[in-house]
């Protein structure tokens, strides 16, 4: 099979990918277990994308379930080299309206349960994180937004997300004290999706749709589930739209990205002193270096 060099990740409310052509299942195995669901492989305007439901097609998993690893690798196995995830967040400022698009450029983990590296066990790397999001793929999202020409939303350019563990949302007193860290918005998905996909030198950038103002706002009702997923779905044809957008310019430069050489300046390692299972294991990830 051909490498598939554009992967997106579907969050809650979007299992699917309705513009994609010549669609075809494709179950994987990675040495991290099984992804969420089977890879829905097609093409979208003549392009070819890796489709995953990062919950399940019947978003039977929690946030702390998502088998993380196993997402990014089977993602990095296909080729993929730009990985665009689609996220329900909550808003954290007055600005950011419910149905609102935001493109965050920093996180911050506050996750506690979840596998957040490939490395250890025999392989040593550390790479830069310091800017989690590939500015160039974040900087082709607002293009295409331009592109969508949608009159009725606002994009926001940049914003930090918080990534809290889940499934509950927050108390009061953390959506006041993220507030005060100056998040933009929160959600329960991104960390360590990011942080993996750095590792496995794969462009990330994320699409988050905003779909309430968490419970800090003094004057709008709290979150839940069931509103939170009202407005996303209100807001998934404009994302399919605008992904569409997203991978036509994506597959018109093949942009080149830092994140392309994550590994250059982090492995620590020599593949030479791995252990050959340690290798094998790490083999869709440091084939470039051997």
């Amino acid at each position: 099979m051909d490498p598939i060099r554009i992967g997106i990740l579907g969050g809650s409310g979007l299992y699917r990918m309705e513009g994609l052509t010549d669609v075809r299942e494709h179950a994987m195995n990675t040495p991290y277990g099984a992804p969420s669901d089977a890879f829905l492989l097609g093409k979208l305007d003549g392009v070819d994308v890796a489709f995953l439901a990062r919950h399940g097609r019947s978003h039977g998993l929690i946030p702390s379930e998502i088998p993380f690893r196993a997402n990014i690798h089977a993602m990095k196995a296909l080729g993929v080299q730009y990985l665009l995830s689609v996220s329900a967040v909550g808003s954290m400022q007055e600005d950011i309206a419910p149905l609102d698009m935001v493109l965050p450029d920093q996180f911050i983990d506050f996750t506690r349960k979840r596998e957040g590296s490939f490395f250890g066990e025999g392989a040593v790397a550390h790479v830069s994180l310091a800017d989690p999001v590939c500015s160039v793929l974040r900087g082709v999202l607002v293009e295409a937004f331009a592109d969508a020409a949608f009159a009725d939303i606002r994009l926001h350019d940049g914003g930090t997300y918080v990534c809290i563990e889940g499934p509950a949302f927050s108390t009061r007193a953390e959506s006041n004290w993220y507030r005060s860290l100056g998040a933009a918005v929160i959600g329960m998905t991104n960390m360590p999706e990011a942080r993996l996909a750095r590792e496995a030198e794969i462009a990330y950038a994320t699409l988050a749709l905003a779909t309430d103002w968490d419970c800090w706002h003094p004057h709008q009702a709290c979150v839940t589930a069931e509103m939170a997923i009202a407005n996303l779905q209100g807001n998934a044809q404009r994302a399919q739209t605008l992904l569409t957008h997203a991978v036509r310019r994506i597959a018109a430069r093949w942009p080149a990205s830092s994140a392309h050489d994550a590994l250059g300046s982090a492995l620590v390692t020599p593949p030479s002193a791995m252990a050959a299972d340690v290798r094998t294991r790490l083999a869709a990830l440091i084939a470039r270096l051997l």
